[in-house]
């Protein structure tokens, strides 16, 4: 197995890429078509989309994979396809990452939730999730993908779960973030100190949050990652900004401007890899990008208060600090 720290190849920082969802409707996918039909019936489109994120500066980008187990695919009759689709993701991300001769690019295997509760919540078993991650994984790794990212998670068992099935089909590193959604816990109740023990426990190559309630509560569930799982880098890929309805259409306030000081922030607090999420495109990445290689300066925006009793504590902490430094 080919270690994370060597795929980095030295490197302290990389970008991920952003939204898949949204540039794939751009393109043509119609509302509620499976995403990963198009990596066999539109393989262009979908290297349309990774392509455009590398050349936006993403240093790793998630494949088409994220609804590819079989408890998804067989919501649209695909369950028997699992292995054929995933691979085909990985297999074009493998095509773009190859082509790319400026620089080492890395093909992550986006595997999402199953949309299923685990026993006795639900009728998943363990086993039964196990097997489905296991199923889709060896897809993504026969494909080509250089790291297995499990993503979006909520609960902790599905997370184990899902880790357990990668490492049962290959022997390719894994990742792993999970969504925060309120008052800095997923929707399971999982807070960052939770995800952190668990990724030391589990020897995670990585740990770290994506999606999400907002930017702040993102950064800081990983900054209370960042504390209880030393060593292990750490994964933020937050949202562009927050969900705004304008009509009927669903709209996020994140500019490239706010993704790109966030980017800034969470190079400054140690985090290794660093993308965006719902509402993103390459243009924040780009922008992102561009602050990090230093080539612009960092955008001054207004940054959103977190809701998180950490980040409320740890402003405590320096407020004190400076009392007793002007004593």
């Amino acid at each position: 197995m080919a270690e994370l720290s060597e795929l980095l190849d030295g490197r302290t920082t990389m970008l991920i890429d952003g939204a898949m969802g949204t540039e794939l409707f751009r393109r043509g996918l119609g509302s509620g078509d499976p995403p990963e039909a198009w990596n066999v019936d539109e393989p262009e489109r979908v290297k349309s989309v990774y392509s455009a994120y590398v050349d936006a500066g993403s240093d790793i980008f998630l494949t088409n994979s994220f609804g590819g187990t079989r408890y998804r695919l067989k919501l649209h009759k695909l369950d028997d396809r699992v292995h054929e689709l995933n691979a085909a993701a990985a297999r074009i991300g493998r095509e773009v990452a190859d082509a790319t001769t400026a620089r080492k690019v890395l093909v992550a295997g986006s595997m999402g939730p199953t949309g299923e509760l685990l026993e006795p919540m639900g009728q998943l078993s363990t086993d039964g999730a196990v097997d489905a991650f296991a199923e889709q994984a060896a897809g993504l790794a026969d494909g080509g993908a250089d790291v297995i990212w499990v993503e979006t998670m909520s609960s902790l068992e599905e997370l184990e779960c899902a880790v357990q099935g990668a490492r049962q089909a290959c022997d390719l590193p894994v990742c792993a973030t999970m969504s925060f959604d309120t008052a800095g816990r997923t929707m399971m109740g999982v807070n960052g100190t939770m995800a952190g023990e668990l990724a030391v426990n589990l020897g995670l190559a990585a740990i770290g949050a994506n999606c999400g309630n907002n930017l702040a509560d993102t950064e800081a569930a990983v900054l209370e990652m960042q504390a209880a799982a030393p060593g292990i880098p750490l994964i933020t890929k937050g949202n562009a900004g927050i969900p705004e309805w304008h009509g009927t259409e669903l709209h996020y306030s994140g500019t490239p401007e706010v993704m790109a000081a966030y980017a800034h922030r969470a190079r400054e607090r140690g985090f290794t890899f660093i993308g965006a999420c719902c509402g993103s495109n390459p243009e924040h990445l780009a922008m992102m990008r561009a602050v990090l290689d230093g080539e612009i300066p960092v955008p001054e925006v207004e940054e959103i208060v977190a809701t998180t009793r950490l980040v409320a504590k740890k402003r405590e902490g320096r407020r004190g600090r400076r009392g007793r430094t002007a004593e």
